[in-house]
């Protein structure tokens, strides 16, 4: 009998841990993120979800796409937009055009500043293991 529901992927966690490269036998590895006032506000999960309701125009073609549930996506941007004090994401109810929802300035500009941290992340992992010697 062949099972129904969501196409397994790969764990998100896997793709936010960055990594500095092999050194010889090692390899420098983190993942960073943005606390708030209520704990995390952005991470490379939240992020992700910001960019897939820009493609899909759409909460539940977006959480669908990265495995995760409807519930747990409003979860998330409920919690981003609260933290940012300004909405990262808005929807449209219905109407000729059929709603939809979209991803805000302010969002456009967190993803942004977000990846650029990231890469200077990944730019100081890099760094850190040729130093590193036993």
């Amino acid at each position: 009998m062949k099972k129904r529901g969501r196409k397994k992927l790969k764990d998100l966690h896997q793709f936010c841990i960055t990594g500095s490269g092999k050194q010889g036998d090692y390899e420098l590895k983190g993942k960073i993120w943005i606390e708030g006032k209520e704990g995390t506000f952005l991470g490379y999960g939240r992020i992700a979800l910001l960019e897939k309701i820009k493609q899909y125009g759409s909460i539940s073609k977006a959480a669908k796409a990265l495995n995760m549930s409807y519930r747990q996506a409003w979860r998330l941007i409920n919690s981003m937009n609260r933290q940012a004090g300004t909405p990262f994401v808005e929807t449209q109810v219905g109407g000729q055009s059929g709603g939809g929802t979209k991803i805000t300035e302010a969002a456009e500009k967190a993803i942004e500043q977000f990846l650029r941290i990231q890469e200077d992340f990944k730019k100081f992992l890099e760094e850190g293991i040729k130093n590193f010697r036993i």
